[in-house]
């Protein structure tokens, strides 16, 4: 058949072929919601990756998932592709691609690691459209909405949960004082720390030393907070400048 004549050009438009677009955009559309519904939750508390991002990431799996599953339609169906297609393949590319994306929404500062909530949503936006696209309807809700409940009431969930959280401390000293780990691990015990001992980082820039390391709550209800640290740091002279943040990761 002669490219570009009016039998191949028909051949795009048969009555199958349609009905195969359309059952791809039924499943591109589906998996466009699911997608909206859960990068709806990332788009309300302000994060880099939102609705669209969500929404986009979905639905490109979702279509390339499907259109593994109607291969006597591919080239208008004039061209039919023989053997047997393997479709994990395909999700193993998605699953890849996706990968290097959640990546470069993980930022780290620090002690603190911050991203990897949204990273691994993403990563489930993709799921959620690779069932979608093998027709695991169902799945593909459950997954959404468990992933959605997630991120919206976990935090408040752990937030109940006994805990014992982190704080990143950065202390520079005035110069000529050279401060020993345990009177650093005393002053942080009284104000219901203990030190990781694991995180100790010490530099030193002309002539003033610089410790850096991670304090853990001995108890959420005992320990100082960030004000309480930052207070008892101003009256220690030896202390020329600080730096307090949460070691969330």
């Amino acid at each position: 058949m002669e490219l570009m004549s009016r039998e191949w050009l028909a051949g795009f438009w048969s009555q199958p072929l349609i009905a195969a677009n359309l059952a791809v955009f039924l499943n591109l559309l589906g998996a466009l919601a699911l997608g909206l519904l859960v990068g709806y939750e990332r788009a309300y508390h302000g994060r880099a990756a939102g609705m669209r991002t969500y929404g986009i990431v979905c639905m490109a799996s979702a279509a390339l998932t499907v259109f593994a599953g109607y291969p006597e339609f591919w080239y208008g169906g004039q061209h039919p592709v023989h053997g047997v297609l393997d479709p994990t393949r395909v999700v193993q590319g998605i699953v890849t691609g996706v990968g290097f994306l959640g990546a470069g929404l993980i930022m780290k500062e620090g002690l603190s690691i911050s991203g990897l909530t949204t990273a691994a949503s993403i990563w489930a936006a993709s799921a959620i459209g690779v069932l979608v696209g093998v027709g695991f309807f169902g799945a593909a809700i459950l997954l959404s909405l468990l992933s959605a409940a997630l991120m919206m009431w976990g935090a408040r969930v752990e937030a109940r949960l006994p805990s014992r959280h982190a704080v990143g401390v950065q202390l520079r000293f005035a110069a000529g004082h050279a401060p020993r780990q345990a009177e650093l691990a005393a002053w942080a015990e009284g104000l219901g720390y203990e030190l990781a001992t694991g995180s100790i980082t010490i530099t030193e820039e002309a002539g003033r030393i610089e410790w850096r390391f991670v304090a853990v709550a001995r108890s959420t209800r005992r320990a100082a907070t960030l004000p309480e640290l930052a207070e008892a740091l101003r009256g220690r002279p030896e202390v020329a400048q600080f730096h307090l943040a949460h070691a969330r990761n």
